[in-house]
């Protein structure tokens, strides 16, 4: 076994070769360092996650209870709260656990990995599977999967923003073994990388050295590890179970202290005031989120977007601003290059050669135009331009390359052969032609005078408006150097321009139509120039009457720009920092704000959005930083995703409002009845197992379908709305809880047994059956409930009825109904689902509508 390592290892690893490590050994080395992530993920087994379910404290009072009576000698009692307990724990276990392993297969799928060589054969592997001793290939817009040292780098340039706080990317380069520091540990060791940076632009091979917690990332991790922010779904949870709180504090203490006012069993009475917050406390809504949550994010790998966090599925649902690219959104995304044009507007093979130089020697990321410029020297429209064996291609070198930026918006490469050295600069016409001074007609140069800009800039605006992208390419001879800097991107002779057609998606205008029907309105945050943009964007129906332009919002303040980014739907030559205000602007003015980004460059924006989206083609750095990624990038799977989204939330609310209707009436009922009744209204064991019963019945709401008229507009937590629920409803479900009483105690000159059957059978009845009333705006008749909803809730009910006529009634101290008794139910269930149906579709008028 080898030797463990540390960040500051310095020599070749053992048993590590030029084809990389045998899996044998790679399986050895992941057994002794583990798995290589930077902050140690807690492992337990299914009994420790079962046992997790008893740290609620009030099972574990309801435990204690039932010890208590066992030692009392009352096993009955004693019984049927373990078991109450129990059945209540293992439903929520199981539905738990089967949505949380769905959602953990379904994050694997898009777990980040790296390009590793293994057996001698290159491969894609789990970066937590990576080990010390590992050969790593690096490209651009990877994120550095470990420590490593760099064995082979070509231009290669390095974020490292998250370990030194530093914006601008750092070069980095291999360093003969024996020039190599002593005490490399620190990022500017310039034969490093670490992991947790990210590769702006180059090429390289590294050997890992550091895995996990051992990482120069992961000392500093597991001292900075915290909770990710609040989720706002998480937020409104966490309001709704103190809501919920207070409700349930005042009223155990007012129950118990008016039985022990009463002079009545202190133990009784106690054991009374616990159960009585077990059937106000949803202890099923962990469950319950997690089930439908996890049904949700199933829903949307089918419609091929896939969720890293269960809790972003709500706020993916709540998005009323999606701000994206144009490009690959309203576009195809696919690039063709059009014409190689010279400055004055003519063909020109000249321009298009040079354009090829720097795209086959640039190392940044490929994005579609550099595609497109390759496809088109493999695939030439005319075959006088062979451009492989082009005799201006032939022989050149690459020296060194200036990585693209969004300050400078261009990317330059060195290139030499025996008889000259270019500097070849491409990039967006407005930042080239700032840096010529001369351009060039049929190998004749000409000064760069104001004439000359202006006919320039007169046929790039011109192509502009026909919707086609540009670039400008420009190029001067250099001397020879080791390394070249922005500061040489100047005096350039401009050879021309490229024009690139990028057509709009035919289902692009549908699918913003269908945005905009649904709520959410899509802005378009744009490099491009605004001459293009108003192009694109009107041909698919956005508002382009006003484009603000990046140099705009630099002048903006943060009020200002927030009232001008809701008014405005396109913004054109924005910057990474300048979408990244924008979309903040828009968050602090209250709207959920999702963004589509691919990039390097995205990677700000996407964690400041409250919904960051990616597509799996996208860079690492994006993906790592995204909480949805899209299988496809498609507005029409976004629209699909964001519909389903809200379905989730949908019917978590259902089961929330039940919780806070004829639940909480129900308890309320209990704990008036307690201070004028001679006798408690109902058993403590009577009470467990109609919330369990009530608990079931819910179990199913996932299943369940979701009206039309609730996912047409993004809905965010109402905590205000719950309330209103309980202040009316719940009230609404006393009176007949009070009616009940009176024709129990006055009509049918009930028992002590018979009464409390009798509510119990009323009690399960009225708060299991309105879901079918609340779970719709609507008529309850025209919306259908799943047909899992319906089975369980219609066998709960019946479940109830029939308990007193089984053997069971016995222990649990029931006494058989008579017929009379079930016709008055019959009636007093029928005109309170009525009631509930008329406040109900006041309540969530504006909700659903």
């Amino acid at each position: 076994m080898t030797e463990k390592l540390t960040a500051s290892t310095t020599s070749v690893l053992p048993n590590s070769t030029n084809t990389g490590l045998s899996s044998e050994e790679a399986r050895q080395r992941l057994r002794s360092y583990g798995p290589n992530d930077p902050v140690a993920k807690e492992q337990s087994g299914a009994l420790r996650q079962f046992l997790r379910f008893f740290a609620n404290p009030l099972v574990v009072i309801l435990l204690l209870a039932s010890i208590i009576s066992a030692a009392a000698g009352d096993t009955v009692n004693a019984t049927i709260i373990v078991v109450m307990v129990l059945l209540s724990v293992t439903v929520n276990f199981f539905q738990t656990s089967r949505s949380q392993r769905a959602a953990d297969q379904l994050r694997k799928e898009i777990a980040p990995t790296a390009t590793v060589l293994r057996d001698g054969v290159w491969c894609e592997l789990p970066r937590r599977d990576l080990v010390p001793g590992d050969l790593l290939r690096l490209t651009a817009g990877d994120l550095v999967p470990a420590d490593a040292r760099l064995l082979d780098a070509r231009d290669l340039h390095v974020q490292q923003a998250a370990l030194t706080g530093e914006s601008l990317p750092v070069e980095k380069e291999a360093t003969p073994s024996g020039n190599r520091p002593a005490e490399p540990t620190d990022a500017e060791a310039r034969d490093r990388v670490f992991l947790g940076t990210s590769v702006v632009s180059g090429v390289a091979t590294a050997q890992v050295t550091a895995t996990g917690q051992t990482t120069a990332f992961g000392k500093i991790a597991e001292r900075l590890a915290q909770r990710a922010p609040e989720s706002e779904f998480e937020r409104g949870t966490k309001q709704f179970g103190l809501l919920i709180a207070r409700a349930v504090v005042f009223l155990v203490l007012f129950v118990f202290l008016i039985n022990a006012a009463l002079h009545r069993d202190t133990f009784e009475s106690l054991l009374f005031a616990i159960a009585l917050a077990v059937g106000l406390t949803p202890e099923f809504l962990p469950m319950i989120s997690t089930v439908t949550l996890g049904r949700g994010a199933l829903r949307m790998a089918r419609q091929k977007v896939i969720v890293k966090h269960l809790a972003a599925i709500q706020n993916f649902g709540s998005i009323d601003i999606l701000c994206s690219d144009k490009t690959g959104t309203l576009t195809s995304g696919e690039m063709t290059l059009d014409q190689h044009l010279d400055p004055l507007g003519q063909i020109s093979e000249r321009t298009f050669v040079l354009a090829y130089l720097n795209s086959l020697f640039e190392s940044g990321v490929r994005n579609p135009l550099d595609h497109a410029i390759q496809h088109r020297a493999a695939n030439p429209l005319d075959e006088a331009i062979l451009i492989h064996d082009h005799p201006d291609v032939r022989g050149y070198e690459k020296r060194d390359e200036i990585p693209f930026d969004f300050e400078r918006r261009r990317v330059s490469v060195v290139v030499a052969r025996t008889d000259s050295c270019l500097l070849i600069t491409k990039g967006a016409p407005e930042s080239v032609l700032a840096v010529c001074t001369e351009y060039e007609i049929d190998g004749a140069r000409h000064r760069f005078d104001t004439t000359a800009r202006q006919r320039c800039k007169a046929i790039f605006q011109d192509f502009s408006q026909q919707g086609l992208r540009l670039l400008a390419v420009a190029y001067a001879p250099v001397q020879p150097h080791p390394t070249y800097q922005k500061q040489d991107e100047a005096e350039l002779i401009l050879a021309g321009f490229l024009t690139f057609t990028d057509h709009p998606l035919p289902t692009a205008a549908e699918t913003i139509r269908a945005l905009a029907a649904d709520g959410v309105q899509v802005k378009i945050l744009t490099g491009d120039n605004e001459l293009v943009a108003r192009h694109v964007c009107s041909e698919v129906g956005l508002n382009v009457e006003r484009i603000v332009l990046g140099e705009e919002i630099e002048r903006m303040t943060d009020a200002a720009l927030g009232h001008v980014a809701e008014q405005t739907t396109v913004f054109a030559r924005v910057s990474p920092v300048q979408k990244n205000r924008i979309i903040l602007a828009l968050k602090r003015r209250s709207h959920v704000v999702g963004y589509l980004g691919d990039g390097i460059n995205d990677a700000p924006s996407l964690h400041t959005a409250d919904v960051g989206l990616s597509v799996a083609t996208g860079t690492d750095v994006a993906r790592d930083a995204a909480e949805i990624i899209l299988l496809e990038r498609s507005l029409t799977v976004l629209h699909q995703g964001i519909i389903e989204g809200r379905k989730a939330f949908g019917n978590v609310m259902k089961y929330l409002l039940m919780g806070t209707s004829s639940n909480f009436g129900n308890m309320f009922s209990m704990a008036g009845a307690s201070v004028f009744l001679p006798f408690l209204p109902m058993l403590p064991t009577q009470i467990l197992l109609n919330n369990f019963l009530y608990d079931l019945a819910q179990v199913a709401i996932p299943t369940d379908e979701v009206d039309p008229s609730f996912i047409h507009k993004p809905h965010r937590w109402d905590v205000s709305l719950i309330r209103n629920f309980m202040l009316y409803i719940g009230p609404l479900s006393s009176l007949y809880d009070f009616l009940t009483f009176y024709v129990l105690l006055q009509v049918f000159h009930a028992s002590e047994q018979f009464f409390h059957t009798g509510w119990f059978v009323e009690s399960l009845a009225t708060q299991t059956l309105v879901i079918f009333v609340i779970r719709t705006a609507g008529n309850p008749f025209r919306s259908r409930p799943s047909k899992a909803l319906t089975v369980t809730t219609l066998s709960v009910v019946l479940i109830g009825l029939l308990l007193p006529f089984t053997p069971l009634a016995e222990w649990l101290k029931f006494t058989p109904l008579p017929p009379s008794f079930l016709g008055f139910l019959l009636v007093a269930t029928g005109t309170y689902l009525l009631l509930v149906e008329i406040v109900k579709r006041r309540l969530l008028k504006q909700l659903f509508v």
